[in-house]
């Protein structure tokens, strides 16, 4: 029993404890940043001007957050702009003022100093096909009244981007696994398909869960924190330190174009 107990500690440590404590260690040596009030949240040119760009754009970004909660988390956003339109849109789910905030920062800004990855984008017709049916997730996210927002475990950002996916499972993306509160039931649901519809996620209130899915992979979430692997695109998913491995596809798929009309 005694060394039951000590393995399972070990594959605690090896598993949770130390790729969070390399996290931290990687993020005070690159300097915590200035104040938040203070922070950049200039565009990071991840995005063409508008004006530039006739077309139809979907884009999901993250960043990691603010302060020392950088150490474990991003924060997701979706920016959408419709054919023909002269400006993109936005979307943030936040704690501050109107919880589903629109145009609040730069489409492909800075996050409080920390330049965004874009985990998906979509172009032309795929994007144009996808923007109605998240411009609905969004409005009828059960979620956005003031004062439902949770840092932890959820629901918060990353919650509210996963919702608007699931809504859209043919994108077939993952969220990344430092996304902590994308698998915070906001549907009250404790067993589901995955946002991708390739497999199934159990969610014990965001504290705990486990998902299985081709796209998702097998992630085992302990305490919002996320430790699995990839199979379809060959990586590892620790906490603090995200994906390590083969990038996630973050263009629109071959599903996503046939919705479309594409192919």
């Amino acid at each position: 029993m005694v060394s039951i107990i000590r393995a399972g500690m070990l594959v605690f440590a090896l598993t949770l404890l130390l790729p969070i404590g390399i996290s931290a260690a990687r993020f005070y040596a690159q300097g915590v940043g200035e104040g938040w009030r203070t922070a950049d949240r200039s565009s990071a040119g991840l995005l063409p001007p508008a004006a530039q760009h006739p077309g139809a754009a979907v884009r999901v970004f993250a960043a990691r957050t603010v302060r020392w909660r950088g150490i474990f988390a991003v924060h997701c956003w979706i920016v959408l702009k419709e054919e023909g339109a002269a400006d993109y849109t936005r979307y943030d789910y936040t704690a501050w003022s109107e919880t589903i905030r629109v145009n609040g920062f730069e489409p492909d800004g800075r996050w409080f100093g920390r330049i965004p990855e874009v985990v998906f984008a979509a172009e032309g017709p795929a994007a144009a096909a996808l923007i109605p049916r998240m411009q609905s997730a969004i409005a009828a996210f059960a979620r956005r009244n003031r004062g439902t927002y949770r840092a932890w475990p959820g629901p918060n950002s990353n919650t509210f981007v996963a919702a608007v996916l699931d809504a859209v499972p043919e994108i077939r993306i993952s969220l990344p696994p430092t996304a902590i509160g994308k698998d915070y039931p906001d549907d009250g649901r404790w067993l589901r398909l995955t946002p991708s519809g390739t497999g199934v996620r159990l969610a014990l209130g965001g504290y705990a869960g486990l998902t299985v899915g081709w796209v998702e992979g097998i992630e085992v979430n302990i305490l919002g924190s996320v430790v699995g692997f990839d199979l379809r695109r060959p990586a590892i998913k620790l906490p603090g330190l995200g994906r390590l491995g083969m990038a996630e596809y973050r263009g629109a798929s071959p599903m996503t174009l046939a919705v479309a009309g594409t192919l």
